[in-house]
């Protein structure tokens, strides 16, 4: 068994603003494992200032993974424990290789084009003008759910926004959410989620910066609009720390990303504190590659959770790989008469 690193940039079509910055760049780390003419591929995909693991010897520890793969996966993952998206690369990397196709997962009927997963259309910062057009066009290609960011520009230009969606489409022609990466402060949040919650908005995505938990459990007991927690999760990564901080701040949903949470295993944890707790969840992509969002994506079909969930188009970059996931009418489809790239392999190995 070898195993190979393959450090990919990844480059924005459209400068993206969240309310931590515009992205222009995204870095993403592959894993190849080859054994007996057969290959296994996982991506590592790093968010710069939001991964729990945004190290300096990043690259070094996907090498030592690679050097070491005999170890095998549960070793590998128990060295790894301080670095989730590697703790995620190398699970896809095994899994793909057991399953003897690169590309296949969870085999389902999403991977054999029988089914198709609801997403959310995502609408990214920036002017007015930019958010306006970005809503137009989710809206004409037939998105029934929402998602934008706020928290960047003028709070009122915002709600002007929603105010517009709002105007043409009702709550029952279309789910709206918004995401606000923590930009509210605590002392003012409340007022501003019972503005939003005027907008049937369905719900925001961590109001408050992270590690307030006795604010943001007071939020979540009196707000009239229904609270995600998402990047609150980054870096818990203990079961028992996880299911106290739920019973803490109990949130009416929680957002799960497979790569800043460590994975499969780890963001299961998450979903199986959350079902005791009866608190709501879905998955959501964190702009990884075709590669990262295809394991998501087959993952996140056999969990069977009904919501829309919060993936990507793979249509940001302008050098993403060629993949049979495409995007129509508001949902995700694995279009198996497609093919992926066909040079990937030779690409990421040399």
């Amino acid at each position: 068994m070898r195993a190979f690193s393959k450090k990919h940039t990844l480059e924005f079509k459209i400068p993206s603003g969240t309310s931590r910055g515009v992205l222009t760049q995204k870095e993403s780390w592959f894993i190849v494992i080859a054994h007996n003419s057969q290959f296994g591929i996982g991506e590592c995909a790093l968010l710069k200032g939001l991964s729990y693991d945004d190290e300096a010897t990043y690259g070094q520890k996907i090498e030592w993974v690679c050097n070491n793969i005999s170890l095998g996966e549960e070793k590998l993952l128990e060295a790894t424990q301080d670095f989730p998206s590697i703790q995620f690369g190398i699970e896809q990397a095994f899994l793909s290789l057991k399953n003897h196709n690169p590309f296949l997962f969870f085999p389902s009927d999403f991977t054999l084009n029988n089914a198709s997963i609801a997403i959310n259309g995502l609408i990214w910062m920036g002017d007015r003008h930019f958010m306006f057009e970005q809503i137009k066009a989710k809206l004409e290609s037939g998105f029934s759910c929402i998602k934008m960011k706020i928290g960047a520009i003028d709070f009122e230009v915002e709600l002007d926004l929603l105010h517009y969606i709002r105007k043409h489409f009702s709550a029952a022609d279309i789910e709206l959410r918004v995401d606000a990466n923590g930009a509210f402060e605590p002392s003012t949040a409340l007022d501003r989620l019972k503005l939003l919650s005027e907008l049937e908005i369905h719900s925001i995505e961590q109001p408050i910066p992270t590690k307030n938990w006795d604010a943001m459990a007071e939020l979540c007991a009196t707000s009239p609009l229904d609270i995600a927690l998402d990047e609150e999760l980054i870096g818990v990564f203990d079961p028992i720390e996880k299911t106290r901080l739920l019973e803490s701040i109990r949130p009416q949903y929680i957002i799960l990303k497979p790569s800043l949470l460590g994975g499969y295993v780890r963001s299961e944890e998450w979903i199986s504190s959350a079902n005791d707790l009866k608190i709501g969840w879905w998955i959501t992509s964190a702009l990884e590659s075709n590669i990262g969002l295809n394991a998501i994506a087959q993952w996140t079909y056999v969990l069977q959770n009904k919501l829309p969930q919060g993936l990507g188009t793979g249509g940001l970059y302008t050098n993403n790989f060629e993949s049979p996931l495409t995007v129509s009418q508001g949902k995700l489809y694995y279009r198996n008469n497609l093919s992926w790239q066909a040079d990937l392999i030779d690409q990421l190995c040399t």
